[in-house]
C-alpha cells in the first residue's frame, strides 16, 4: 500500500515519518508541495501525509489541490504543524483524518496512522465509480455512500472508459442519460471489452415510465436505480447488491 508524504524539501520530520511508516510495511513516496510534482504520480495512495513548516495562507492553492485530489480519490490526510484553523478552512473535516503537533512523537503518529488505514482505509471498502454528466449528481452520490464505499467519480462515459483501462472498481454506477455517449453506449463498450467486461454495472435514471424502465433494462444491467428516491433508500439498494453478491 502506497502513502503520499508532503513535505519541505529535505525535511528531518517528512523523512523521519516516511521511514517509520515503511517499517509498518508501507511503500512511502515523497513529494513537495508542488501542483505539478504531485500529479505527475501515478501510485494510487491510501493516506496522504502533509507536514507545514511555512504559513498555511502561502500555500492556498496547493491546498486546494490536494483537498480536491483527497476528494476525488476519497484520500484520508494527516496533518503535522499549526495554523489548524487555517488548514481547516480549507481542507473539510471529513477528509482532515488526524492532526499532530509539534513536538511529535514519530512512533506514535506513525501508529494511528497505520490503525486508521488498516481499519479504514481504501483497500476495506468497495469501489463504486459513479458516472454522470451532472457534477450535483457525482457530489451527492458521494456524499451518500462515502462513509462506507471508496467512490470514483466521472463526468462522462470516455472518462469512465479510460479510468477502467487501468482500475477495476467493484460496481458502476452509470447515468442512463447522458449527451453525446449515453449509458447503453457506455455499458456496451464495457460489455466489449475483455479486461474489465464483467464489472457490474447499475443504471441510475430519473425516468420511471415503464417504457424508458424495459428499454434501459433491454441493455441488460444488473439492475436501475431511480434517481427520485431518498438518499437511504439509494444507500440501501447499494447495500442489497453487495450483501446479494456476497451470498
Amino acid at each position: 500500500m502506497n502513502i503520499l508524504v508532503v513535505s519541505e524539501k529535505n525535511s528531518f520530520v517528512g523523512r523521519s515519518m516516511a521511514d517509520q511508516l515503511k517499517e509498518y510495511g508501507y511503500n512511502v513516496v515523497m513529494s513537495e508541495l508542488d501542483v505539478q510534482m504531485i500529479s505527475e504520480l501515478k501510485e494510487n495512495f491510501e493516506a496522504l501525509l502533509l507536514y507545514m513548516e511555512n504559513e498555511v495562507k502561502d500555500k492556498t492553492q496547493e491546498l486546494v489541490y490536494l483537498r480536491d485530489k483527497a476528494l476525488e480519490e476519497n484520500l484520508p490526510i494527516f496533518y503535522i504543524g499549526e495554523e489548524l484553523a487555517e488548514l481547516q478552512s480549507i481542507i473539510p473535516a471529513n477528509v482532515l483524518k488526524d492532526t499532530f503537533t509539534r513536538p511529535i512523537d514519530v512512533k506514535e503518529s506513525a501508529r494511528k496512522m497505520d490503525e486508521f488505514i488498516r481499519n479504514h482505509g481504501k483497500h476495506t471498502k468497495k469501489k463504486i465509480l459513479v458516472v454522470d454528466d451532472s457534477g450535483a449528481m457525482l457530489r451527492s452520490v458521494k456524499e451518500w455512500l462515502e462513509n462506507d464505499y471508496q467512490v470514483i467519480l466521472a463526468n462522462s462515459g470516455a472518462m469512465a472508459i479510460k479510468y477502467l483501462a487501468t482500475n477495476r472498481p467493484d460496481l458502476v454506477l452509470l447515468d442512463y442519460e447522458m449527451p453525446i455517449v449515453d449509458g447503453s453506449q457506455v455499458l456496451e463498450m464495457i460489455r466489449a471489452d475483455m479486461e474489465f467486461c464483467d464489472i457490474p454495472v447499475i443504471f441510475l435514471t430519473s425516468k420511471n415510465d415503464k417504457a424508458s424502465i424495459m428499454k434501459a433494462m433491454a441493455a441488460k444491467p444488473e439492475g436501475y436505480i431511480l434517481k427520485s428516491r431518498e438518499p437511504a433508500q439509494i444507500k440501501s439498494d447499494i447495500d442489497a447488491f453487495f450483501a446479494k453478491q456476497k451470498l
